[in-house]
């Protein structure tokens, strides 16, 4: 008897940065709208289930539409109620995920002027595929 195996492999055409701060969400998206001239707004949470369980996990989300690039951006709150959405990275506390694309340099730039936020302890870029949990960032 044949076996025919099959490869699933996750679009990750994505930039993600990992965030470490103090901060609450909407502080966050406070002061990242004041630095960086955006405009990131409220979207519903981002839902997970939680241990295979009946429950799920919520992680909150704010959503930014570049337009002049039509790049999109998500801040995503890494710490749920239950738990955490990349549990491999703890001592990140929200990721930007850019979606569609965006400039090496505007890369840069963006990750200088939020390491120029005072509240900010930390923002580096992080390579998406070399995460464990990395299907939890698609949606």
């Amino acid at each position: 008897m044949n076996k025919t195996t099959l490869k699933f492999e996750l679009d990750l055409d994505f930039k993600l940065l990992a965030i470490s701060t103090q901060l609450k969400d909407y502080i966050f998206c406070f002061k990242i709208n004041k630095q960086l001239s955006t405009d990131f707004c409220k979207i519903s949470d981002l839902e997970l289930p939680f241990n295979a369980g009946n429950e799920n996990n919520y992680f909150s989300r704010y959503f930014y539409l570049m337009p002049e690039a039509d790049t999109e951006l998500y801040i995503i709150a890494n710490k749920g109620f239950e738990g955490f959405l990349v549990p491999e990275m703890k001592k990140a506390d929200f990721f930007i995920l850019i979606r569609n694309y965006i400039d090496l340099e505007d890369l840069k730039q963006l990750i200088s002027q939020l390491n120029k936020i005072p509240e900010i302890l930390v923002a580096i870029e992080v390579d998406p595929k070399k995460l464990k949990s990395k299907e939890n960032l698609i949606f």
